[in-house]
């Protein structure tokens, strides 16, 4: 009977000292910002072949989830970490065409197209740090964030078709299944401007004219925070 006495009176004192504790630690002391994101790009492809070009909008879509972890005691300084999907729609004039006479695709430029895509999926995992000068009453705040993001791509399309020729090429073993590259988000409140370069091309060991083909992706847009 005195233990359980015994432990009644710890955990009455236990309780009162986190309570206590709990008095001392205002609540906007733990509030978090930009949990999900949002963002519309247009990609730029860099490193492209001769006589390459891009025509109406080559659309970026990206959505996800971040963990936002501060670290400072005023909680401007953060860590981001999260989970994503990327979608890239690249309207350009470059051909691949799956040829029954070749083991492996065959790429060319050809203007001659009335519809000429390549829409890549990716799963993508972030990792950024964060300064913000914001605070439990306004979400109204200055922003900095600049990360790395690792994307893998799950799903392709490549499709050209022209008066003559159709191709739909799906899921090619020849576009780099695993991309990586920095981005970098600065805005106020709503507007936040975003880039992101990808450092590895989006063709893995691809040759056309004797030469590597590269394309890197170059995404510039916006990108809209959620908490």
């Amino acid at each position: 009977m005195s233990r359980i006495l015994l432990l009644i009176n710890l955990l009455i004192v236990f309780l009162s000292y986190s309570q206590e504790n709990e008095r001392k630690i205002p609540t906007d002391s733990l509030f978090r910002e930009d949990q999900f994101y949002f963002s519309v790009t247009y990609n730029l492809l860099r490193n492209t072949p001769s006589g390459y070009s891009q025509y109406s909008f080559s659309s970026g879509l990206t959505f996800g989830f971040l963990r936002d972890i501060p670290f400072s005691k005023n909680r401007d300084w953060a860590i981001g970490l999260g989970l994503g999907y990327s979608y890239n729609d690249i309207k350009h004039n470059l051909k691949i065409a799956n040829l029954e006479s070749s083991e492996s695709n065959v790429y060319s430029i050809d203007d001659s197209y009335n519809k000429s895509k390549l829409r890549l999926h990716y799963v993508e995992l972030p990792l950024e740090i964060r300064w913000r000068n914001a605070s439990y009453e306004s979400h109204k705040f200055w922003r900095i964030y600049t990360g790395f993001k690792v994307s893998y791509l799950f799903a392709s399309k490549s499709i050209f078709e022209s008066n003559t020729e159709s191709y739909n090429i799906k899921n090619s073993n020849e576009l780099t299944k695993l991309q990586y590259g920095p981005y970098l988000s600065v805005g106020y409140n709503t507007i936040n401007l975003y880039a992101y370069y990808g450092l590895k091309s989006n063709f893995d060991n691809v040759k056309m004219e004797s030469r590597d083909l590269e394309l890197n992706s170059f995404n510039v847009g916006f990108i809209f925070y959620i908490l």
